[in-house]
């Protein structure tokens, strides 16, 4: 397994980078630069994938994102917040190439 944990901090394999969650709550997500994922799940069925993107700032974009009427209309039980922590010069590319290999059901490229 790919997953690690640092100091507490889970881990979650999305589309070969080692993303940080999933979070239930925001208030865990640091406000900084990076490429978030929305995951969805019923009981315990496997994390999908809901929603990529990218920010400046994660936690004020996840908090009071435009899609996320998208994200609650997909039905799942539960949703959460998966972070990579990365600069302005690669979080774009890294989105493109997510969404490119993921096809999240929310969003558009």
């Amino acid at each position: 397994s790919t997953t690690h944990e640092r100091a507490n901090i889970m881990a979650i394999n999305i589309g070969g980078y080692n993303f940080d969650g999933p979070y239930g709550h925001t208030k865990d997500i640091e406000n900084a630069s990076g490429v978030y994922a929305i995951l969805g799940r019923s009981g315990t069925s496997p994390w999908s994938i809901v929603d990529v993107g990218e920010s400046g700032a994660l936690r004020d974009r996840i908090d009071t994102h435009d899609r996320s009427p998208c994200w609650r209309r997909r039905g799942h039980a539960q949703l959460a917040a998966a972070v990579l922590y990365v600069p302005e010069r690669q979080r774009m590319a890294i989105e493109q190439q997510l969404r490119g290999q993921l096809n999240p059901p929310c969003g558009e490229q």
